[in-house]
């Protein structure tokens, strides 16, 4: 069996015993004691060691791939002098496809009308949920640019990781006969970066399972039929999004077949759902569109780790449908400007708030605050908000690989008998590098 199947059983059970678990909580089957004890030793004690174990083992390999890959791309792409001409196209089409995600929700959204009818019972579910402010603009800006590269890789800040990866690329590639040597050093052991990826990836599926039935063992039922119109307007746009626009884009901008890329993509939305993190996901995510999509490392460096950071389609889907629901609940009519203030803010807001803990939530709390709709509304839809969020996540790297994509095919660095490769299912079990596609 390939890894991805082992990834896809592993999902698929590991949702059926959450559930399972969250049946027997709710029911007290099997008593008070045995149920404790599941919910102690199981759910909190295996499920959470295992899936915590495998998410800090991909957070391990995120900022040294970012840091090496990123130098390796930044020596190559300093030689031509395209580093100006990539960041910009790559930062316009990450705002086109984000101002895309926000239009088509609140479209959807005012159709459908998730709010009408919702019972105030749901308003009570998280009462005491208070939204964290949004940093001031100038201090985000500043915080881009880092006084400690060392402190910015312990924190993992990635946008600081970017500015300083790109000036010791950009610094390797004037440096002669030396800089030659150090950039060779650095491709070699982004090679080993790689195969560290490869050997994790192993262990995938076990991680997977673990994860996705501790969240599903979590989550109560009660609320998400409450909130099943807003639950589906958003899980609606989320798929339009990743199926209908990345594709029309990838096929008008490139001329690509999209169909290949949602296939290979696929292993990496799996991580990236069960995770429900573009920055743990970051190492599959850039390993899929290299090994499978041939894409150019000088490309993929560049575009992977900054779309991981500032590239927020599924989280403005959320705050296109959110809006429309938190208006519709307390039955506030916000008008047209007010749709356009939303769309304009939460497209700069995914720029001007990243790398901010809580990003999603926060960048929710602008927009609401910029229409005149009340913070507390925010309480209404947080119990439902961690599974969209996983599947929010898997759309947010697919932007990431169609954008590289796009920008590589402009580039002239796409190899694209690799991306219309069909043999890269393909498995060695003895080569641990097979497991992210590569053979």
């Amino acid at each position: 069996m390939g890894l991805t199947k082992k990834i896809l059983l592993g999902m698929f059970a590991g949702a059926v015993l959450g559930c399972l678990i969250n049946y027997l909580n709710m029911s007290q089957l099997l008593g008070e004691g045995v149920t404790s004890a599941i919910n102690l030793y199981l759910t909190g004690g295996l499920f959470d060691i295992i899936g915590r174990i495998f998410i800090a083992s991909l957070k391990l390999m995120v900022v040294p791939l970012v840091l090496v890959s990123l130098i390796s791309g930044a020596c190559a792409l300093s030689e031509g002098s395209r580093i100006g001409p990539l960041a910009g196209k790559t930062v316009l089409l990450y705002m086109l496809t984000t101002a895309i995600a926000i239009t088509l929700a609140l479209c959807l959204a005012l159709i459908f009308q998730p709010g009408v009818g919702v019972s105030e019972a749901a308003a009570t579910v998280n009462s005491n949920f208070q939204p964290k402010e949004s940093p001031p603009l100038s201090e985000v800006l500043v915080n881009i640019f880092p006084t400690n590269p060392v402190a910015a890789m312990a924190e993992g800040n990635m946008l600081q990781i970017i500015v300083f990866a790109l000036l010791m690329g950009y610094a390797i590639s004037r440096c002669g006969e030396s800089g030659q040597r150090i950039a060779a050093f650095f491709n070699d052991l982004n090679t080993v970066v790689l195969r560290m990826v490869g050997v994790l990836m192993v262990f995938a599926p076990y991680g997977v399972f673990a994860l996705l039935a501790k969240t599903f063992a979590q989550l109560g039922l009660d609320v998400l039929l409450q909130l099943i119109k807003y639950f589906l307007v958003v899980l609606g746009a989320l798929l339009l999004h990743a199926l209908v626009v990345y594709s029309a884009l990838l096929k008008l901008l490139s001329g690509l077949n999209p169909l290949e890329l949602l296939k290979k993509m696929r292993p990496a939305m799996i991580f990236a759902f069960s995770t429900a993190s573009s920055g743990a996901t970051l190492p599959v995510t850039l390993a899929t569109v290299e090994k499978r999509l041939g894409v150019d490392n000088k490309i993929a460096s560049f575009t992977i780790p900054l779309g991981a950071t500032i590239n927020m389609d599924g989280t403005a889907i959320m705050q296109g449908v959110a809006t429309v629901f938190i208006a519709q609940f307390y039955g506030i009519d916000i008008g047209l400007t007010g749709y356009l203030t939303v769309i304009l803010t939460a497209t700069l807001a995914s720029i001007g708030t990243a790398g901010v803990p809580g990003v999603g939530l926060i960048m929710l709390g602008m927009v609401l605050q910029q229409v005149g709709l009340p913070l507390e509304g925010i309480a209404i839809i947080i119990g439902v908000d961690r599974l969209l969020d996983m599947v929010r996540t898997a759309v947010n790297i697919t932007g990431d690989a169609v954008v590289s994509s796009v920008v590589a095919k402009s580039e002239g660095a796409l190899n694209e008998e690799v991306y219309y490769d069909s043999n890269y299912n393909s498995v060695n079990a003895n080569d641990s590098q097979s497991t992210i596609g590569a053979h």
